[in-house]
């Protein structure tokens, strides 16, 4: 993983580890069913998102909250006909007559049809366009597309495929250079206290290769890697490996659970590294490489337990530890979304599809 404590047969453990997954693929079928985790109060990018039960309410009126669980296919909150007639049927609402044109609450902006969410407040700014404009959208939210007029570029909700407006660059009105022109009848505000995450914590090995495949998981908003499980505060990574902190490297996963569910992150992590093997991964060897479940609430130690006792059903020795969640010390600033900015992938971690 870090080139100044990797030796020479770095490769050839990766590909000990890579035969190993394949092992695992070969030896399991396709299984299992989908279960929910409990959101939890949690920030992304800085925004605190304390825990709040009940429904969402905004001064701009809204009557309904945020959604916590993933929606059945195809089963999406119903629409008014002028919803309607905006988010299905691509249509446009008049200028300057939307409830969030001016509307600079703090929270989040979710798809009023399925629940997702999709900007931040504070990349929402004034256009004097008509609509709510935003410069950015929160990470694989939104997709876009050509607009049947040819010329522009139709944005829709990732999730769903709600209509939500048209995206313009070049305009030079913010730093982004970007302006998501959103339809107001497509969006639901959820204020910043009412708004709820979802937070998984996983340690497999390496936590720069756990890292990079959590980040391609659509719905994971944000990751952190750093240091769990142990006895030493605000350790640092020498820490770790010279003394017996008891930590492990772990990611922090923060995530929609409209757009993806703990048991789909968790299933994800048994498949990008080998549970099998204890106190190591591939090349890194020591308990600061464990593999672990740090579980958030009941419902996540059980899904995790679920998962293995499969896995074990069919022949793995698995030697996944699940505990109770405890402090999460974010690493340093260095480790952060390592092979993303580096633009290449992780030799030890290989998935291998499980399920």
């Amino acid at each position: 993983m870090r080139p100044k404590s990797r030796p020479a047969h770095r490769a050839f453990g990766a590909a000990i580890l890579a035969v190993g997954l394949i092992a695992l693929a070969v030896a399991l079928g396709t299984a299992g069913h989908q279960a929910q985790s409990q959101p939890v109060a949690a920030t992304v990018d800085g925004a605190e998102a304390p825990a709040a039960a009940g429904a969402a309410g905004s001064s701009a009126g809204e009557e309904t909250g945020a959604m916590t669980t993933q929606p059945a296919p195809g089963k999406y909150r119903e629409l008014t006909p002028e919803e309607e007639r905006v988010i299905v049927h691509k249509g446009t609402e008049g200028p300057f007559t939307g409830k969030y044109t001016d509307f600079f609450g703090e929270g989040v902006y979710t798809c009023r049809r399925c629940g997702a969410m999709l900007y931040r407040s504070q990349d929402k700014f004034h256009s004097d366009c008509g609509w709510p404009a935003f410069d950015d959208e929160l990470p694989g939210a939104v997709r876009r597309l050509p607009d049947a007029d040819g010329v522009r570029t139709e944005i829709e909700c990732t999730n769903c495929g709600a209509h939500l407006g048209h995206v313009f660059t070049g305009e030079g009105l913010t730093a982004k250079d970007t302006r998501h022109c959103v339809n107001s009848i497509s969006l639901q505000f959820i204020p910043a206290a009412e708004v709820r995450y979802g937070r998984a914590i996983f340690a497999g090995g390496c936590f720069w290769g756990v890292e990079y495949w959590m980040q391609k998981q659509p719905g994971v908003l944000k990751t952190t890697v750093g240091y769990t499980g142990g006895t030493t505060d605000n350790p640092t990574y020498e820490q770790i490996h010279s003394r017996d902190t008891g930590h492990a490297e772990a990611v922090e996963v923060l995530f929609d659970p409209v757009r993806v569910s703990f048991e789909q992150l968790a299933k994800l992590f048994f498949e990008i590294h080998d549970p099998t093997q204890l106190n190591r991964q591939g090349p890194d060897v020591g308990t600061p490489y464990r593999s672990a479940v740090f579980t958030t609430d009941e419902e996540q130690r059980q899904v995790a337990e679920k998962l293995i006792a499969e896995l074990k059903g069919r022949g793995l020795n698995v030697v996944t530890q699940v505990v109770p969640a405890g402090r999460f010390w974010p690493a340093e600033a260095y480790h952060q979304s390592y092979y993303a900015d580096k633009g290449a992938e992780p030799p030890c971690h290989v998935r291998q599809k499980l399920w």
